[in-house]
């Protein structure tokens, strides 16, 4: 095994019975205990004080582990600002016989410096010895703006979200009122669940809001819940030994395969406790899937909202869900593989064949969500692993030829879509078949992007076919990246156009979002 970084901190765990869940695997609870010590140790490591939990990012399960298997977590101060840090966590799995590691899941924690006395903190910075250092470095300063604007994103998003029909909320066969999934349960805070400062251990407090969750996901459906992901824990206050923790968990929404359960924790002492006045500790929202016994994942019931505090849930899990989708490349970086094509004339047909079939195939897709519709447009969104895809549907009082005619010439783009600034063909291959390079405006203070595009398009053979206009990047050697701009990647987009009558049709716009595109 190779030796630790500087300033890394590595807890190695054997999975034993006791560690494990009912399916024989290491309890999510638990792995955030050690996740949460871990990343504790890491942060005094980099202070020289003692630190405690402010917030706990979104984390993504990747894997399982088992019983007998061993899991290693390194945990790494990404960037110091002035009294607070961020801690990047990584977990492994590695199985003792066949040597086979994996990853489990990555996860970035915000810690606090506590003070000694009346001294000042001021955190000295992080040293920066390789280039994945100053990747994160740089990534932990747009993670930090995440979490800062996070309630004035959540708060744009609701007022958005009231503005919507919302086809969600229809009555349907098989709805679950909301208040079947209500769970509550109490701990009280013994000498064991304490940190190292006294107060209450902050992964045990997390393992505790877990359970609790994980038994309101059950209610939904014969199955067994699996966390999928944490949508940032958020430390609001300490609690102590002798405190009563109260726990309430409840299904906010649900999105076909996955669930939203949220959690709320109030802390009471002894004089609170007699006058049921509690204090409001932490708040956290947990996303489950479930396996039937065949492993296969389950579909759940629509949830039914029922109160006044059901529906704020019920749409505020929607526009956590956007929010999710949104920061996805910035909370877990992964370095994109290009996926562009070199163009080859002797080979065009075949391109364009698969420009126009890689968009039907996006569009066949089974697992497209609603995530707004208003009057004429619905937008849809697709989550497949590290793939989020895009469908944009708006019904228009136009033939469909003539839309297709308007929307396939791309040198017209720019006079209606903002994201174009210029757009020009560069290869005219055949009637179907065009090379376009494309320029954008600066997005994020960034430099401009650029694309080089092939648009492939389709007439249908007969009336009532849909048209088709396929786009997705390929590599020209006469178009070199530009000093002047970041050169960025279409994986595959474009519009389906079918006809209602002889004056309408319904528009669909596809992309499949990349790195890139993301901003």
């Amino acid at each position: 095994m190779e030796r630790p970084a500087p300033g890394e901190v590595r807890m190695s765990q054997a999975i034993q019975p006791a560690h494990a869940n009912l399916r024989g695997e290491l309890s999510a609870g638990q792995l955030l205990k050690w996740i949460d010590a871990t990343a504790c140790l890491a942060a005094e490591k980099h202070a020289g004080v003692s630190c405690v939990t402010a917030s706990v990012d979104d984390i993504q399960f990747e894997e399982t582990a088992r019983i007998g298997q061993v899991i290693t977590i390194k945990a790494k101060v990404t960037r110091a600002f002035s009294t607070s840090m961020e801690v990047n966590q990584h977990q492994g799995v590695q199985d003792m016989f066949t040597g086979i590691e994996k990853l489990v899941s990555v996860a970035f924690s915000t810690f606090v410096a506590k003070p000694v006395g009346e001294e000042k903190i001021h955190l000295k910075p992080v040293a920066l010895l390789t280039e994945q250092d100053h990747v994160e470095h740089n990534l932990a300063s747009e993670r930090r703006k995440v979490r800062l604007h996070h309630e004035d994103t959540f708060k744009n998003l609701m007022k958005e979200n009231s503005k919507f029909d919302d086809p969600i909320c229809d009555e349907e066969e098989g709805m679950v009122p909301t208040s079947g999934t209500s769970v509550q349960s109490i701990e009280l805070v013994l000498p064991p669940n304490a940190n190292h400062h006294g107060n209450t251990f902050g992964g045990q407090i997390m393992a505790w809001m877990e359970t609790v969750a994980t038994i309101s996901a059950s209610r939904l459906c014969p199955a067994h819940p699996l966390l999928k992901s944490v949508d940032m824990f958020k430390f609001r206050g300490p609690s102590a030994v002798g405190d009563r923790l109260v726990f309430n968990a409840i299904v906010n929404n649900t999105f076909q395969t996955c669930v939203e359960v949220g959690v709320r924790v109030e802390a009471f002492d002894c004089q609170e406790w007699s006058k049921g006045q509690g204090r409001h500790i932490n708040s956290a929202f947990l996303i489950y899937n479930a396996v039937d016994d065949k492993e296969e994942l389950v579909t759940f019931p629509r949830i039914k909202p029922m109160s006044k505090d059901d529906f704020r849930r019920y749409h505020g899990a929607i526009a956590r869900k956007r929010i999710r989708l949104g920061r996805k490349y910035v909370i877990s970086h992964k370095e994109e593989v290009p996926l562009c094509v070199h163009w080859d004339i002797s080979n065009q047909v075949a391109l364009s064949n698969a420009n126009v079939e890689a968009l039907n195939n996006l569009a066949a897709r089974s697992g497209w969500e609603v995530t707004s519709a208003v009057e004429k447009i619905k937008i849809y969104t697709l989550e497949e692993h590290d793939i989020l895809s895009v469908w944009v549907e708006k019904h228009v009082e136009r033939p469909a030829h003539v839309t297709y005619h308007l929307l396939s010439d791309f040198t017209k783009r720019p006079l209606w879509d903002p994201h174009y600034v210029s757009c020009e063909v560069i290869d005219w291959v055949s009637e179907a078949d065009q090379i376009y390079y494309i320029t954008c405006p600066v997005v994020n203070g960034d430099k401009p992007k650029d694309l080089v595009i092939l648009v492939s398009r389709r007439r249908p053979l007969k009336d009532g076919d849909t048209y088709t206009v396929a786009m997705k990047s390929v590599i020209l050697p006469s178009v070199p990246p530009s000093p002047r701009y970041i050169r960025s990647e279409i994986i595959c987009a474009g519009f389906l156009i079918h006809a209602i009558d002889s004056s309408s049709c319904t528009v669909s716009y596809f992309n499949q979002i990349s790195a890139s595109i993301s901003p």
